[in-house]
């Protein structure tokens, strides 16, 4: 174009097409006459011309693993971007992992030479330390054994001649902590009466914690039911009324809320004391509350524990028992300080509910602790056991804030471990990502546009590769939809087109096809092995459901068969109104 002749317009007037409101556009008999006139072409020399190429079937939501493609795939799943729109589930968001660790143990290892020299000298110290240790533990079960002898009725309140007696197992449990190094505690504040705070709550960082709560307050300890079987330590959480609770179980969690009401609100028995965080951490942050100690509505009285330390932490993080007591024993001194902060009373309007009263009192445990508070709970720690047990590198990668995912999908925590397991399987590289060759492999998938598409649905940052927190954020958002439950047992009906409530190898392989071309007799019996859950040769409905509850990212496969029942519709919500 001539440098000179900016201002002219690029389409001369014989190609524009007059409007009575003034404006003008191009003539639509005349699309393919060149837009601009030769005489207003700059010349060239060479004769070359610059010729643009527009591709007007570019797609932005292209597989990004286009070798994965197979030509012969299934029509209905070429154009389908999300797999899973027709149960409602769009796109998903994960929030970005923290790096924060809060049950690892900051000095796993011995190192220094002032540490080593330490131990050396302690040696004799701590062989001396654990024969009193073992002395003084002896004289309180004893005692605890004479002061339970012949109590049958452990539904009232301990008589009072049995709990003078529990005094010589408390005074051995100071002892106790004498003997691990604890031979002055600092204390701030006090405990206030048990009228004005019935209950107690403190963070959790070791087992001297309720130890020293035990000499201290000798109050009613809410504890795991797996408590019980401890040697010693089962006979004299016994004689503190304890009230066993299952994690795991919610009509066991309901008993123990109701438990801790009738405790708390009679002057008979001692106060209550729980840990709501439900588990040890290192005591450098406050993860999630349970709600046991808010439900019931009375004041609570927090109670802080801190152990200030240089060479030694003495949180009860991701290490051995065995290994702490040693490292107790082989101290100079371990230091500790307890201290009582405010009361934190229940609404008076009652319209604060129990969620809101625990987050007050966390924030004033976190406040007078000055660390920060995450979302991690019991469950990031059974996720780091179970990668810690397989051998995993940084196993801390795996823990995904339990407490979010839980308020999120109402995932539990032995559902959580199911999809770790689920994951390790598919082999995660040293970063801990998947790819989706060992993705399709797991879930017994053929490489098609459908399997393609799946992965992408996982993978948001649109990398190639999946970590576990988007496969469990990806597979609880799946199975957590409305429909989900009512898509399986659809998908079940008309899989199982004989109607003897179980599906053959034949029935699931022309179920499947539709959406996997080509799928051989080899690949659908190992898809038919990963649904006969009972791995008794057949394939009934709790099998189906269990397996697509265990694999929700397999519903898609069955998408086809509604289909072409005519009862999923592409772009529509007729899988709805079927349901």
């Amino acid at each position: 174009m001539a440098e000179n002749d900016l201002g002219s317009p690029l389409l001369p007037s014989d190609r524009l097409r007059n409007q009575s409101n003034g404006k003008a556009v191009v003539a639509e008999d005349d699309l393919i006459s060149p837009l601009l006139p030769s005489d207003r072409l700059p010349s060239q020399s060479n004769g070359e011309q610059v010729i643009l190429t527009i591709d007007d079937q570019l797609n932005s939501d292209r597989p990004f693993n286009n070798h994965f493609l197979n030509d012969n795939d299934g029509d209905a799943h070429l154009q389908i971007h999300n797999p899973f729109e027709f149960l409602g589930a769009g796109s998903f968001t994960v929030p970005a992992p923290t790096t924060i660790d809060p049950f690892r143990n900051h000095t796993l290892r011995i190192e220094g030479i002032y540490e080593w020299l330490k131990i050396v000298i302690c040696l004799p110290i701590a062989l001396l330390r654990l024969l009193l240790f073992l002395l003084f533990l002896s004289f309180g079960f004893l005692a605890t054994k004479v002061a339970l002898y012949g109590w049958r009725d452990k539904h009232n309140p301990m008589p009072k001649w049995r709990c003078r007696i529990m005094w010589i197992t408390r005074i051995s449990a100071r002892f106790i902590l004498f003997t691990f190094g604890y031979h002055w505690i600092k204390r701030k504040g006090r405990p206030t009466s048990r009228q004005n705070a019935p209950i107690v709550v403190s963070n959790h960082v070791s087992y001297i914690d309720p130890i020293f709560f035990f000499y201290e307050l000798f109050p009613t300890i809410v504890a795991s039911e797996s408590h019980d079987s401890l040697p010693f330590v089962g006979t004299i959480i016994r004689a503190m009324q304890v009230i066993y609770v299952n994690r795991f179980s919610p009509s066991s969690r309901k008993l123990a809320v109701n438990e801790i009401k009738r405790k708390a609100s009679s002057d008979r028995f001692p106060r209550v004391l729980l840990f709501p965080e439900g588990t040890t951490t290192n005591g450098r942050v406050v993860i999630s509350f349970q709600l046991g100690a808010f439900i019931p509505g009375f004041p609570i009285q927090p109670v802080i524990v801190r152990y200030p330390h240089v060479h030694f932490d003495q949180s009860w993080g991701h290490i051995s028992v065995g290994r702490l007591m040693f490292r107790m024993f082989t101290q100079f001194h371990n230091f500790m300080e307890v201290e009582y902060l405010p009361v934190v009373s229940p609404p008076d309007d009652q319209k604060e509910n129990a969620v809101n009263f625990a987050e007050r009192t966390s924030n004033a445990i976190a406040s007078a602790l000055n660390v920060v508070q995450t979302c991690h709970s019991y469950g990031d720690l059974m996720l780091l056991t179970r990668a810690s047990q397989l051998k995993k590198d940084q196993p801390s990668r795996y823990m995904v804030e339990m407490a979010r995912v839980e308020s999120l999908f109402h995932i539990g925590n032995l559902e959580a471990v199911d999809f770790l397991d689920k994951f390790l399987s598919m082999n995660p590289d040293s970063s801990g990502c998947v790819h989706i060759p060992d993705f399709l492999r797991v879930l017994r998938l053929k490489a098609c546009s459908l399997s393609e598409k799946i992965f992408e649905f996982l993978d948001v940052e649109k990398n190639g590769k999946i970590t576990f927190r988007q496969f469990l954020y990806g597979s609880a958002h799946v199975m957590r939809r409305p429909l989900f439950r009512q898509a399986c047992e659809l998908a079940f009906a008309k899989c199982d087109r004989t109607g003897n409530n179980y599906i053959s190898r034949n029935e699931l392989g022309d179920s499947v096809r539709p959406a996997i071309p080509n799928l051989n007799e080899d690949e659908v019996n190992e898809m038919y092995d990963l649904f006969d859950v009972g791995n008794d040769g057949r394939v009934d409905k709790e099998d189906f459901l269990s397996c697509l509850r265990k694999n929700p990212l397999l519903i898609p496969l069955f998408s086809s068969v509604l289909r072409r029942e005519g009862l999923l519709e592409d772009g529509d919500s007729s899988l709805e109104e079927t349901l």
